[in-house]
């Protein structure tokens, strides 16, 4: 996974405790923040995803290159 991927993968994962619980006062909220929760859970499935795609696409390409390079 890309740095960058990363970092946003670790806000996604600290944003699902903070819709749950007040950062001000550390207490759970009445009512949870529910889109915050449900995108956060949204961006951590499509990082992982996308990280997979492009891991994926890497490897065909290193495995064309290593068969063309026997020939």
């Amino acid at each position: 996974m890309d740095k960058y991927l990363m970092v946003v993968f670790v806000f996604m994962i600290v944003g699902i405790p903070i819709a749950f619980v007040s950062p001000s006062t550390g207490d759970l909220r009445p009512e949870p923040y529910l889109p915050l929760f449900y995108g956060s859970i949204a961006g951590i499935i499509i990082i992982v995803f996308y990280s997979s795609y492009k891991d994926k696409q890497e490897r065909q390409k290193a495995n064309t290159k290593r068969r063309k390079s026997k020939k």
